[in-house]
């Protein structure tokens, strides 16, 4: 089941003050504040700390990076997707998912519906960067049947990776979007655990 996001949910005390005083300087200015007025404000020691707080608000969805500005996102539609650790985009190894938190991500926007069951993972790895997937970045997968071309996060013999999920002749096998790697043939088992709908890069 997807919850939706309340800043209670997501954000901290000060974060929330944080993101209540950009929404209002932006409406006021038109612009963002910068780290500086946000230093002032809060009577921070240096600029460090607003930018901290700005790095975790765009890391949780609460902040959108535009060319030379960050835009809040309206946090009423945010739903809260469970981050389930991260994914080898590489060579596949073992591991069991390990929560990590959550991720607001408005779901209408990536064409998902509230009732879609949905998780996050971050890739781990440069397998997959020629389809612009990187290290750091964030996966937003959906539980649902692959199609021949989807990006997924997968179990191949017993181990997970993010790759590309082909068929071909009626057999499945992951192929990576990096020269450098090898098409991944299953020997017994492969399971497609979740659907790519979606990608969050964590900026600064």
């Amino acid at each position: 089941m997807v919850f939706m996001n309340t800043f209670k949910d997501l954000l901290t005390k000060r974060q929330r003050e944080i993101m209540d005083f950009v929404q209002r300087r932006r409406s006021e200015l038109g612009r963002m504040p910068s780290t500086r007025e946000i230093q002032r404000f809060f009577g921070f020691a240096s600029q460090t700390a607003a930018v901290n707080h700005l790095k975790a608000l765009e890391r949780k969805g609460f902040l959108r990076r535009l060319p030379g500005d960050l835009l809040p996102v309206n946090t009423d539609s945010f739903s809260s997707i469970p981050l389930l650790g991260s994914i080898p985009a590489g060579m596949p190894t073992y591991g069991d998912a390990v929560a990590e938190g959550g991720v607001g991500v408005d779901l209408a926007s990536i064409g998902v519906s509230d009732s879609a069951r949905t998780f996050a993972l971050t890739v781990r790895g440069d397998s997959m960067i020629d389809a612009h997937i990187q290290e750091g970045d964030v996966v937003i997968l959906e539980y649902k049947e692959p199609r021949d071309g989807d990006v997924v996060a997968a179990l191949i013999d017993g181990e997970t990776t993010l790759k590309c999920f082909i068929m071909r002749e009626g057999r499945p096998f992951l192929k990576a979007e990096n020269s450098a790697y090898p098409d991944l043939i299953p020997a017994m088992e492969l399971v497609v655990q979740g659907v790519m709908v979606a990608l969050i890069r964590r900026a600064f």
